[in-house]
């Protein structure tokens, strides 16, 4: 695969200049491309604006020391990126300002990528006894979504509760966005090598392992893009808040459950099962119970 991108070396402050006139001119393009109906919109201003604000800082950093691009951290980044611009462009319909948007990604991204890597290193906790200098190493890969949700789902309760928002409502506006997060994401590990499946005749090579494997982040990256698109078409039919965000959990732990039995890089812990598929059941049963509260609280009974 390609775990690596590029290396950038220290360059000069004019080709710093060109690449935040670059950074700058696809933000105008992507504004006028979604502003072309409805006319510029605040809360697509604000959007473009940081992500051409963020880039540009984060262009700095080669100018003073090398920089190497590993594809698990770029893919990461897009994933991010692309959640946080759409996520602001829905949430005007919501009453909720961008600036909040940008918090609450904030924190949320912070507590999912610490609960993600906790949750890798204590499961791998041999190989990190011998090498702690890897723990941090996260642009590597080694993210796991099981903990990912946990922690950033506890912060953003925690966020949207200090917020004083509408906690279904902000979840269910939030979780088709994760979903395509992950998508995208999932493009990330099958460059990197990571997060691969068991050796099958018609897999896809790779080089690392010299074997061809179940590409089981493919199937995982497809599976989350359907998931995707499956809650954007329910976001505009569902009548009762938090169904969508349940109907997240349940989809993404499903499919996760059901892509262990192809993965290879993870042991068997009880019953024929990893620990992964353990903590997706848990998942899965907390959506369910979730789901079952939503509908008892806020089901209207038809009038006779």
């Amino acid at each position: 695969m390609f775990p690596i991108i590029c290396k950038i070396e220290p360059f000069s402050i004019y080709t710093y200049a060109i690449i935040v006139t670059a950074i700058a001119a696809v933000g105008m393009v992507v504004l006028l491309a979604v502003s072309h109906k409805d006319g510029f919109k605040r809360q697509q201003v604000a959007a473009v604006l940081f992500w051409v604000l963020a880039l540009s800082i984060l262009a700095m950093v080669p100018m003073f020391l090398p920089v190497t691009i590993h594809a698990y951290g770029l893919l990461l980044a897009i994933a991010v990126m692309t959640g946080t611009f759409l996520l602001v462009r829905d949430a005007g319909a919501s009453n909720i300002k961008p600036e909040v948007i940008y918090d609450l990604v904030f924190w949320a991204m912070v507590g999912g990528i610490i609960g993600a890597r906790a949750f890798y290193v204590l499961l791998n906790y041999p190989f990190f006894a011998a090498n702690p200098n890897e723990i941090l190493m996260i642009q590597k890969g080694g993210l796991a979504w099981q903990g990912g949700l946990i922690i950033g789902g506890l912060v953003t309760y925690l966020f949207i509760k200090g917020r004083k928002l509408f906690l279904p409502a902000t979840l269910d506006l939030c979780a088709p966005y994760v979903a395509l997060g992950e998508s995208i994401g999932r493009i990330g590990c099958l460059l990197n090598g990571c997060c691969y499946g068991k050796a099958v005749a018609w897999g896809v090579y790779f080089p690392v392992h010299d074997a061809r494997l179940h590409p089981t982040q493919i199937y995982l990256s497809a599976g989350y893009l359907i998931i995707f698109i499956i809650l954007r078409r329910y976001q505009i039919s569902s009548q009762i808040p938090g169904l969508v965000f349940a109907s997240y959990l349940i989809l993404a732990s499903t499919l996760r459950f059901f892509i262990e039995f192809f993965r290879a890089d993870h042991e068997i812990l009880f019953i024929g099962l990893s620990i992964y598929q353990f903590v997706s059941l848990g998942i899965l049963v907390f959506a369910f119970s979730f789901a079952y509260m939503m509908l008892i609280k806020y089901s209207q009974p038809e009038d006779d």
